[in-house]
Order: structure tokens, then sequence, then C-alpha cells
């Protein structure tokens, strides 16, 4: 296989088709911060870094200069098929989970293009499913606001409906609106975004079960580190409980476990720190018994598109949370993840299916934060 020659971090602002708007943030654009690696043959592999202070706890800046140094300095020339390069990757830095993502996913895309393999299909030796599913996520706001907008993603193809909860609203209410106006055969999911303390969160969600609402799952109700406090709202609901922010790698997942904390977890790239750690924080949950969504942060069709290719791969029927690319208005790059109502293809061709960066990224708005070439003596 080939070695990587170059390696860049770009930055291109992306307005949101609407305000996105959670129990910890609002936001109406996004900085999406990207990584492109290219070998000596010419082609090039992408990932994407989610950058966000409350939950990743980085920037572009940040992941500008952590994949200029110490990460540029464990890819540059080295063969894309090398297998420990993700384990160097991990180890090259402290925390910075997102740049090690997007560094490790870009050469994962390369090294699945020389194979002739689409990404999933490098990940696992079953075959990996054309589509997946996805859910949709509802902005935190009042009932009739999330009955008219749950209307519209129903009439798009959506089946399954995710609401953020925050202490500002009454969820309880917002549910009952929501399930109104879908009927009983859409499946709805919760999540609070650790909006909640424990006695909240069970009577909230005790409420909910009380009127029939059906919910699926109710997502982090209580605060990431407080395991006590997740596993005792986990036992005293019959609705099943999914740890997100309190699961960031496979020991995360092991302790989950071993409390009783949760029922599902919720594994993200841009938590774990690219896809070796996230297949091995999968296969943790699925050994313990625990259910496994793939999920993303806002990020682009690139992060979407990895993280969807890891879900068919470890998952590939269950209903995932990969919206975030339709909460752009548009997509940096060509190729990628391909989205009809709530069925996703993780993209045809090889690697990640991304060819290049979209036309309309124009020079006056794409930002070159980073671009390293290997220097041979």
């Amino acid at each position: 296989m080939s070695a990587v020659k170059r390696i860049r971090v770009l930055r291109v602002p992306s307005p949101l088709v609407r305000p996105f708007v959670t129990a910890v943030r609002q936001t109406e654009h996004l900085d999406v911060v990207l990584v492109e690696v290219s070998d000596v043959d010419g082609r090039r592999g992408y990932g994407e870094a989610a950058v966000s202070w409350r939950v990743t706890g980085e920037s572009p800046p940040s992941v500008a200069a952590v994949v200029a140094g110490p990460l540029a300095e464990v890819v540059l020339g080295r063969n894309v098929g090398d297998p420990g390069i993700a384990a160097d990757i991990a180890r090259a830095v402290w925390g910075n989970a997102a740049a090690r993502s997007a560094v490790e996913c870009a050469v994962a895309d390369l090294a699945a293009q020389q194979r002739g393999l689409p990404l999933a299909q490098s990940l696992t030796s079953a075959p990996a499913p054309a589509r997946i599913r996805t859910d949709m996520t509802l902005s935190a706001g009042e009932p009739s606001a999330l009955a008219a907008v749950s209307e519209e993603h129903v009439a798009a193809g959506f089946g399954c409906l995710k609401i953020k909860a925050s202490a500002a609203h009454d969820t309880v209410a917002g549910l009952r609106a929501v399930r109104a106006a879908v009927g009983p055969a859409i499946t709805l999911r919760v999540d609070a975004n650790q909006a909640w303390d424990v006695e909240t969160a069970i009577r909230v969600i005790r409420a909910a079960e009380d009127e029939g609402l059906g919910l699926e799952l109710v997502e982090q109700p209580v605060a990431a580190h407080d395991l006590d406090a997740l596993a005792a709202v986990t036992a005293a609901v019959g609705t099943p409980i999914m740890a997100d922010e309190s699961v960031r790698t496979a020991r995360d997942v092991r302790v989950v476990a071993d409390r009783g904390a949760a029922d599902l977890v919720n594994i993200k790239l841009a938590k774990t720190g690219g896809l070796a750690e996230a297949f091995v924080a999968a296969e943790v949950a699925r050994t313990a018994g625990l259910g496994v969504v793939i999920g993303c942060m806002m990020e682009s069709h690139v992060g979407v598109t990895a993280a969807a290719h890891l879900a068919a791969a470890v998952a590939p029927d269950v209903v995932h949370d990969l919206d975030a690319a339709l909460w752009l208005r548009s997509s940096p790059v060509v190729g990628g993840v391909a989205l009809s109502g709530d069925m996703l293809e993780p993209g045809s061709g090889t690697g990640l299916g991304i060819t290049t960066l979209a036309s309309d990224t124009r020079p006056d708005t794409l930002v070159d934060l980073v671009d390293r070439s290997e220097v041979r003596a």
C-alpha cells in the first residue's frame, strides 16, 4: 500500500437549515473541520473533527495545532495499511478525541480505497448492508412547535423522532403534542443531554409511561459523570435508558455495564477518538448485553459518512442517530452518504466514496488551517 504524502486541515463555515437547540447549546451555523490525507498516487482520504467546547473540548485552532504537530508526525510517510497506525494515533496525544478521529478516519478511508473496498467492508468480514436507518432530531421547544415540525419530518419519511429535552420546557407536554400529531406508529426517543437530576428524570419518564406515550428510550437523563444517578434512573423506570456523554471509550462501556447504569450506549467517533476504539466499544457493549446506537455530533456529510459505515459494520439493523448532515444547507464534499427520508446509503465506491471538495466550497470561505507534506531526505 502507498504511504501518506500530505495532510491538510480545512475549515468550512456551513449554515444550518434551522437552529439546533439542546439543553446545553444553540447554534445556527457549523464550523466544519475536515482532515484530508493524500497518498503518493494522488488519492485523498477524508475525516471530520466535530468540535464543541461543551462536548469535545476542542476547536478548529486546537484541531489544527494537534494535527500539524504530533498527529502529522505519526502519519506522514507511513503506509496506510500499517496495522499499528490507529494505536499510534491514539498514543500520540492525550485527549483531542475529535482530532484523532478525523485523522484515523481519513487514513482508514485512504486504506480502503487502496484495497478497493467500501470502508464498512474493510471493518468487518460480514456483508455490510447497502442502507441503514436514522432518526431525526427535534430541537427543544414548545409543544406546538414540536408538533408542527414532527409532522413535517414524518411526511418526509422519518419513522423515528428524537426530541431534545431541556429544563426550560415541559417535556411531557411536548411528547404529548408530538404523539398526538404523528400517531402511534412513529417511534419516539428523548434526549435530555444531562438536563435533569435523578428525581426530575424519574418523575418525567414515569409521567410519560403513565400516559402511554410509548417512548423507545431516554438518552442521558442526568450528568455524565454521575453513574450512580444514571443507574438509579435506569433501575426506577421501565423505559430503556441510553448513555451518551457518560460513554467515550470501551472502558467506559465496561463500567456502565458492570454498574447496570444503562440499557444502551450511544457510540460516537468524536468521543472514542476513531474507528478502532469505536469498534471495540461496540463489541464490549454487545458482549455485556447492552444495545448499541451509532451517533454523531453536529457534523457534515464527512463525519456522518464515516459513522454510517461504522453503523453498517457493527449494528446494521438498528435505527441509528445520524441525521446531522440533514441540518446543513449543503455538503462540503462530493460523494459520501446519500440520504432519502430516514434511509442512509453509506456511499458508493471505495472508502467513504468521497471524491473531492464541493465545487461551491469557494476559496473565500474555505480556510486552509494546516498543510504539511512529507519531506524526504
